[in-house]
C-alpha cells in the first residue's frame, strides 16, 4: 500500500492530467466498441439506431446483489477504502455518500436497477483511475473488474448527462451548453468539460424512481442554481410541469468513461426557443460544481472542438457527438 503522501503525489497526477489519461485509457480495451468514435466504451445493444424517447425505456427495481472482493490496490496505508482516504486526505467541497441507483442489467430498453451507494462507485472507479495514474504493476484492481461494461464485476452507479438543445425553430439555429467541473469541488472528471445538466441517478423517496424526475431536479440545480431538491410533487411544482411540456427528451446511448469507469446515460433534451428563455431567463453562470458555458452554437465546428480538441469528459464528447449525427431527428419540428 502507498503512503498517504505516496497518495497525494498520484492523485495530484490524476487531476492534472485526467483527460489525457482517459484518452490513453481506452487502448487497454481494444476488443470493447466505442461511442461515437469517442473514447466512451459501450455494449453493442446499449446504443439505438436512432434517438429514442426517453419515455420509450422502461425500469425496474430489484434487490442489489453481492459483488466480488476486490484488490485495494490504490488506497493508502491505514485506510480500509479509497473514498475513506479521500475524504480525510483531498475532499472536495461535494462529496457526500448519498444512496444511489446500482445498474444490474440493460436489455432491450429495459434497464434494471438495485440499490447502491455514491461511494460504492468511488472506491471501484476512481480507485482503478489512480491505480492507472499511478502506474501500478499490474493494474490488479482493473483486472479484477474485467469487462468495464459488465455490471455484474462492480457497482455500476448511472449517471444521466444530457445535452441541452436551445432550438429556434423560426431560424433553425439551435444552441448547447457547457460545464466546466472545477476540480476543487467535485470528486469526479474535475478540470474537464461535461454537457450540462448532469447527475447520478438517485431518487429523494422510495417512490421517486424515475429517470427524468432526477434530471428535472438537475435541470433547476445546475441551470438555475437551485438548493439541493429534495422530495417533491412533480406534478405540482410549476417548473417540473413547464419543463416536461416544453422538453422533447431523447435516448441516444449509454457508456463507460476508460479511466474512472463512470457510466453514462445519454440524453438530449430539446427545447423550443421561446420556452427555453422563459424556464431559463436566470441561467447561472456558476454552480456548486463549476462554471456554465452559455449559447453555445450547434455547429459542426463548436461539436468537433469539444469532441476532439477540448479535455471534454468521455461522456459528453459522446452525446455531442451522437447528437449532431441525428440532429435532424432531434430538431426536426
Amino acid at each position: 500500500m502507498p503512503t498517504p503522501a505516496q497518495w497525494l503525489d498520484a492523485r495530484a497526477h490524476l487531476l492534472e492530467h485526467r483527460h489525457r489519461l482517459a484518452v490513453e485509457a481506452v487502448a487497454l480495451y481494444p476488443d470493447v466498441p466505442r461511442v461515437a468514435g469517442t473514447p466512451l466504451l459501450t455494449s453493442p445493444d446499449w446504443t439505438p439506431a436512432a434517438p429514442v424517447p426517453l419515455a420509450e425505456l422502461s425500469l425496474d427495481l430489484r434487490e442489489s446483489p453481492e459483488l466480488p472482493a476486490l484488490p485495494l490496490s490504490a488506497v493508502p496505508d491505514g485506510f480500509g477504502s479509497y473514498s475513506a482516504a479521500m475524504a480525510a486526505l483531498a475532499a472536495p467541497a461535494v462529496f457526500q455518500n448519498r444512496e444511489t441507483y446500482r445498474l444490474l442489467g440493460f436489455d432491450g430498453g429495459h434497464l434494471t436497477f438495485g440499490l447502491g451507494s455514491y461511494f460504492d462507485g468511488i472506491d471501484v472507479g476512481e480507485a482503478c483511475a489512480h491505480e492507472y495514474a499511478d502506474q501500478v504493476a499490474g493494474l490488479p484492481l482493473r483486472t479484477a473488474v474485467g469487462d468495464p461494461c459488465d455490471p455484474r464485476r462492480r457497482p455500476v452507479n448511472v449517471a444521466i448527462s444530457t445535452l441541452t438543445l436551445r432550438h429556434d425553430v423560426t431560424s433553425g439555429e439551435a444552441t448547447f451548453f457547457l460545464h466546466w467541473r472545477d476540480p476543487k469541488r467535485v470528486g469526479h472528471a474535475g478540470g474537464m468539460f461535461q454537457v450540462l445538466p448532469v447527475g447520478v441517478f438517485q431518487g429523494t423517496s422510495e417512490a421517486d424512481f424515475s429517470l427524468w424526475h432526477c434530471m428535472i431536479r438537475e435541470f433547476a440545480e445546475e441551470m438555475l442554481g437551485a438548493e439541493e431538491i429534495g422530495s417533491v410533487d412533480y406534478d405540482a411544482w410549476p417548473f417540473a410541469r413547464r419543463l416536461t411540456a416544453a422538453a422533447r427528451v431523447y435516448y441516444l446511448g449509454m457508456g463507460v468513461d476508460p479511466l474512472t469507469f463512470a457510466t453514462d446515460v445519454l440524453t438530449v433534451a430539446v427545447i423550443e426557443a421561446a420556452e427555453f428563455d422563459a424556464l431559463f431567463g436566470d441561467l447561472v453562470a456558476h454552480n456548486d460544481e463549476g462554471r456554465v458555458l452559455r449559447g453555445l452554437e450547434f455547429t459542426e465546428e463548436n461539436v468537433e472542438r469539444f469532441v476532439n480538441r477540448e479535455p471534454t469528459q468521455a461522456a459528453g464528447a459522446a452525446v455531442l457527438s451522437l447528437a449532431w449525427q441525428h440532429r435532424a431527428a432531434l430538431l426536426k419540428p
